[in-house]
């Protein structure tokens, strides 16, 4: 520790020479023999000077010198430390491999083990708030179900959409999902886990399985009993094998042991209480504190605990308006001096203190969004305040300030949420265009682009056959009474397009995943 000490900011200890000089000066000041001992003889001098009574006393100067020596040493920045740079210690980027084989509708588990998984998925989220999240849901293949994203709520509604019915190639491919969930984690820039949540690992995939090397931290977590139980399908009825006798799930346990033995990561089956998430918690922050301690770290700046010390001493200069005078001094002088007066009549605490964009971000984070859009003049976050506000139209204008990656992919998301899909379209492109391979652009812009797709179609289905015949003819006999009016037909098809398709955001997985499939068997 006595080695590694320095100063970070070393220069700000010739401050220390001003804190010597004022007691030097103020001293020679007052001393009254050294200002009469050219005047008076020495001899006369002892007896017509008295000393100051005061003399030796802490004088208001020894106390500014103190302050000045205490502020010189924080500003210098002693440090014998060292620590990770500020906000990597909140990014623990995680993976959530779903298996949705016919098997995780098994019942051994009630309700069935795929639900079960997704109330641990939900806790998981809650042990782990606003850390980013994405979910893979993989059968015989693998598909990106959400990027990396901090949005828990977001993930919840997918996950609860999952089921073993959405997807397009029936089986099991342990191996496609590890390999789609590594390239979720591609561009995360902090290291990672990917969670598998599965009853099984395939027999072909096995030992691929095992000789998977990965620098991401892989855990496995099994659900479903030895003694196994029957598979549900759908409609509620019991699946059958291939010879017609009723599919059995089991739990082989043996295998998992094989595979921890032989495999680079961590396997645990599920229990019944909150110890597993809370394993799977402690795994993840445990591999990422050991990966950060491998990143580049910094000296840890101890110089703001000597402020303490200094509010305690500068709280005792408060003596007969000796502080408080030059405290109304600089008040007037900001008064007199901003350009602003509606500014200088704004006395709170905020605006004397924080900027606006201070005031923003405390706002923000304080779940206020329309306070922080209201304070932010920073045009990106106060598009992101007006954007978690729901107010997407103002969201759209603020982006729009900005020719940036991420304000184009901030904007093609507020013009989803209005319906704006060929505009979306082309801001997720043009995002695109300025970051090469951002999966959580393409993500997007293939569900936009699914979107106008399904919106043509219907279009042209209505279109099919204009000269259908109504199944009621009804006659308003009050229509003479009303106001005329226009109605844009276009914006309330829209909007009830719109609605149909949040209704069922399984169904809207399940022809991404079969469009999907059906590209990589081509």
């Amino acid at each position: 520790m006595i080695a590694d000490f320095h100063f970070l900011r070393p220069w700000w200890l010739l401050a220390i020479l001003a804190a010597i000089a004022i007691p030097w000066l103020a001293s020679r000041q007052s001393d009254m023999r050294l200002r009469w001992r050219e005047m008076i003889a020495p001899q006369l001098l002892d007896h017509l000077v008295s000393d100051d009574p005061s003399k030796g006393r802490l004088r208001p100067y020894h106390l500014t010198a103190i302050l000045i020596a205490l502020g010189a040493l924080a500003l210098a920045g002693p440090t014998w430390q060292r620590e990770l740079p500020p906000f990597v210690q909140d990014e623990a980027p995680l993976v959530i491999a779903i298996d949705l084989s016919q098997t995780m509708d098994a019942i051994d588990v009630t309700p069935s083990r795929l639900e079960r998984l997704k109330l641990k998925v939900h806790d998981i989220l809650a042990a782990r708030p606003a850390a980013r999240t994405a979910i893979i849901a993989y059968a015989g293949s693998a598909h990106l179900v959400l990027p990396l994203t901090d949005d828990a709520a977001l993930v919840r509604t997918y996950v609860d959409a999952l089921a073993t019915r959405i997807m397009p190639v029936a089986g099991k491919n342990t191996t496609v999902a590890l390999a789609a969930a590594e390239k979720a984690l591609a561009n995360a820039q902090a290291p990672g886990t990917i969670l598998l949540m599965t009853d099984g690992v395939d027999t072909p995939s096995f030992e691929a399985v095992t000789r998977f090397s990965s620098q991401n931290n892989v855990i496995l977590l099994a659900i479903g009993t030895p003694e196994g139980g029957p598979v549900k399908t759908s409609d509620g009825n019991f699946a059958s094998d291939a010879a017609g006798n009723r599919l059995f799930a089991k739990l082989d346990v043996d295998a998992l042991k094989r595979l921890q033995s032989a495999g680079d990561f961590s396997v645990a089956t599920f229990t019944s209480d909150d110890s597993d998430v809370r394993w799977i918690v402690d795994r993840i922050k445990t591999h990422f504190a050991q990966k950060a301690a491998e990143a580049e770290t910094r000296w840890r700046d101890f110089g703001w605990w000597l402020t303490i010390p200094v509010v305690l001493l500068a709280a005792l200069s408060f003596r007969r308006g000796w502080v408080v005078r030059w405290a109304g001094i600089l008040l007037a002088f900001h008064l007199v001096a901003s350009p602003d007066m509606s500014m200088a009549a704004d006395l709170s605490f905020g605006n004397m203190w924080l900027t606006p964009d201070q005031q923003g971000r405390f706002a923000y984070e304080r779940g206020d969004y329309p306070g922080a859009a209201a304070h932010f003049k920073d045009s990106e976050w106060r598009g992101v305040s007006l954007y978690r506000a729901g107010k997407f139209s103002e969201a759209v204008d603020a982006f729009a300030t900005q020719d940036t990656a991420e304000a184009w992919y901030n904007q093609g998301n507020a013009l989803l949420h209005l319906g704006r899909l060929d505009q979306a379209v082309a801001a997720y492109k043009r995002a695109l265009e300025l970051r090469k391979d951002w999966p959580e652009a393409k993500a997007n812009l293939a569900i936009a682009e699914r979107l106008v797709s399904l919106q043509k179609q219907e279009e042209q289905e209505q279109q099919q056959d204009p000269n259908l015949k109504p199944d009621q003819v009804q006659f308003d006999e009050k229509g003479k009474q009303g106001k005329k009016g226009q109605v844009n037909v276009a914006e309330q098809a829209a909007d009830i397009w719109m609605k149909n398709i949040a209704v069922s955001p399984a169904d809207l997985l399940a022809r991404k995943f079969a469009i999907e499939a059906g590209g990589a068997r081509q």
